[in-house]
């Protein structure tokens, strides 16, 4: 029988605890797309004003997912966890969300949309998170076949010619390892011995876009220029994100809560755990926008030392390349900076990570310091 594990901080269910903001967005059979994206025109869960705030209690598809048999219940008590300690939305969705195709549908529990009243086309999204609170004091990290950076040689294969079955727990061949967290907000990961890794967690929301354009429904896993899976770690608390609206009311949603990622998510998930985020969502009128952005196309992240500029593409070359290319529109068009001179600058001080190299879509990002520009303000 699983040791049991002692809970650190009390689960955040829905409807129970802190819901700081002016309307909330728990995520229910009704409100939650799992494996897509919203469509345009799809029926708002939430309707706000610009500049109004929203709490969204995300759902993590680790530990319901099929390859995990779709019982929280039974997963996580493998890991002494007890049915009590178990959030009820995640739950509901695995036991009564309707049959999914593993194989053709996305893994992640989708929350939304949010129509925010006056968005248009041409408009950018500001979205603020001002709160990224762990609804749960545990967490997994999975890598399955076929995926992650080494696809063919993580995880081993349990015998040559094996073939994995999504759908299938006990065929599936997937890896996953329970992470506790800590009161103090530290996670551990078991490494054998008696011993383990411990490492801070830092809350942000992997899935964060608006709704792309169309009635046809769009893969939760590849970003793009609506955002989506963008699995930008530096997006916590204290940041914000800029997203080019794509459809009438801009269709805000969320999902793919993280506790915790390194820049590349080499494995295929990092510490997969569920979020209450809370966030203050804007319209930037399109003058507005171009005023304070120049033209801006894809997504732009914002901390309070960095601008964040991306880049997305299936091959990392390319999304490196779209990343220095938006790093240069950004300083041409915000700052009035020359090419030439902000090609060497962004060479002398601009730091390019990889972003993920998981999501089909790969992405790079560039961190700008804005203290190299204050004196222009």
């Amino acid at each position: 029988m699983a040791k049991l594990v002692p809970m650190s901080f009390p689960l955040l269910q829905s409807h129970e605890g802190p819901i700081p903001g002016e309307h909330y967005l728990p995520s229910t059979l009704d409100s939650v797309s799992w494996g897509w994206l919203p469509v345009e025109g799809a029926r708002p869960a939430v309707q706000m004003r610009s500049g109004e705030t929203v709490t969204i209690d995300t759902v993590s598809h680790e530990g319901i997912v099929e390859d995990h048999g779709r019982d929280p219940e039974e997963f996580f008590g493998r890991f002494g966890v007890t049915a009590t300690d178990i959030l009820r939305d995640a739950a509901v969705i695995a036991a009564d969300h309707p049959v999914r195709e593993p194989t053709v549908d996305g893994p992640h529990v989708v929350t939304g949309p949010v129509a925010i009243a006056g968005a248009r086309p041409g408009d950018v999204l500001k979205i603020e998170f001002l709160d990224l609170v762990p609804r749960a004091p545990y967490g997994v990290i999975s890598n399955r076949h076929g995926y992650g950076a080494l696809p063919g040689e993580l995880p081993p294969l349990p015998f040559p010619g094996f073939v994995a079955d999504p759908g299938d727990v006990e065929k599936s061949g997937t890896v996953s390892l329970f992470c506790p967290v800590a009161g103090d907000l530290t996670g551990a990961l078991a490494a054998g011995g008696g011993r383990s890794i411990k490492f801070p967690i830092a809350p942000f929301l992997g899935l964060i876009g608006v709704t792309p354009a169309g009635e046809t429904p769009t893969h939760s896993v590849p970003p793009g220029p609506f955002g989506g899976n963008i699995d930008i770690k530096d997006l916590i608390s204290g940041t914000a994100l800029y997203l080019p609206v794509q459809v009438d009311g801009a269709g805000l949603y969320a999902g793919d809560p993280h506790y915790a990622q390194g820049h590349g998510e080499v494995a295929l998930t990092a510490l997969e755990a569920p979020l209450r985020a809370t966030l203050r969502v804007t319209v930037l009128p399109a003058a507005d926008s171009r005023a304070l952005l120049g033209q801006l196309d894809c997504p732009l992240g914002e901390t309070p030392h960095h601008w964040l500029a991306v880049g997305l593409h299936r091959d990392l070359n390319e999304a490196f390349r779209g990343a220095v290319r938006e790093a240069l529109r950004m300083l041409e068009q915000m700052y009035q900076v020359p090419t030439d001179v902000a090609y060497a600058y962004l060479s002398a001080a601009g730091d390019f990570v990889v972003s993920q190299v998981v999501d089909d879509v790969k992405g790079v990002h560039c961190l700008i310091r804005k203290s190299d520009f204050a004196a222009w303000a």
